[in-house]
């Protein structure tokens, strides 16, 4: 049973609009759940023997070592105890239907992105694989309103919290890196959020498949000990803690990963501020930085 509670607060918006399922319906807006983080010390970051654990992963699963020849895990935050005060999280990644509000209320523009932009990226995932993840006419793509919302940049996931902030009366940001560890960890350093051992059964990765996104909340048993859930797998999320220059951290791995050194919470992992991705989506945290 998950430790800390989740708080529903239910707030009456007449709107109206279709979740991609043919289906138009007026619909009461719920608050994202969250859990609560209590104040007090954590053991964030990552030591050798944590590392070398990733690389081994990484190297069994792909049968190559280009993870340890590009130092992907060498430039991690040095493991040790830090201090963060009391907050709370949303216990599960932004879903289409949660963004389809702010979309629907604010004109925002829908998660989309063109193929002469993706193709700029360089990413290796042709433009084809974006179509299934991408709006069409303002609303989410069919039977995925409750997978988690991608094609969203730093500055998208930003106006969403502002737009939540204000109908909810809570100051609701993106967490920094440090929150989004703890919360992901619990307080004792343990490489996964279930544990040391990586185990593919708890988390959506590439390892099991399906190779895409799938309803948020689905491996109950792969939460953390504060009852994060989809905190490693299912889709990498945006941090308000800058990487290099115009870049921010995003944190978790992803559907697209396995091995899954980049699924530890101590991982470290930078992506462009402006990018729209199918691997990227973001959770909202509130309460004192």
């Amino acid at each position: 049973m998950m430790r800390a509670a989740m708080l529903h607060i239910v707030i009456s918006i007449a709107t109206t609009f279709c979740l991609g399922v043919g289906v138009v319906a007026a619909l009461d807006f719920t608050a994202p759940a969250f859990i609560s983080i209590p104040a007090g010390a954590f053991v964030a970051g990552s030591d050798l023997a944590e590392r070398e654990a990733a690389y081994a992963l990484d190297e069994a699963a792909y049968s190559h070592d280009r993870t340890r020849k590009f130092g992907w895990y060498d430039r991690e935050r040095k493991r040790g105890s830090h201090q963060l005060p009391a907050y709370q999280i949303t216990q599960t990644t932004i879903t289409n239907a949660q963004y389809a509000l702010f979309v629907d209320e604010t004109g925002h523009p829908a998660p989309n992105v063109d193929e002469a932009t993706w193709n700029d990226y360089g990413l290796i995932h042709p433009f084809e694989r974006t179509r299934r993840h991408a709006w069409h006419d303002g609303r989410p793509p069919k039977g995925r309103a409750d997978h988690p919302v991608v094609l969203v940049s730093h500055a998208d996931a930003r106006a969403y919290a502002t737009w939540l902030s204000a109908r909810t009366g809570q100051n609701w940001r993106l967490p920094s890196a440090l929150e989004w560890e703890k919360a992901a960890r619990g307080v004792d350093g343990r490489h996964f959020p279930w544990g040391d051992a990586f185990d593919p059964a708890l988390l959506n990765s590439h390892d099991l498949g399906p190779f895409d996104t799938r309803p948020v909340g689905q491996f109950p048993a792969g939460a953390s000990s504060f009852g994060l859930l989809d905190a490693a797998g299912q889709v990498l999320k945006w941090t308000s803690s800058p990487g290099n220059p115009g870049r921010y951290l995003v944190k978790g791995g992803s559907w697209d990963d396995k091995g899954c050194g980049v699924c530890r919470p101590a991982a470290r992992h930078a992506r462009p501020q402006n990018i729209k991705h199918i691997l990227i989506g973001f959770r909202l945290v509130t309460g004192a930085e």
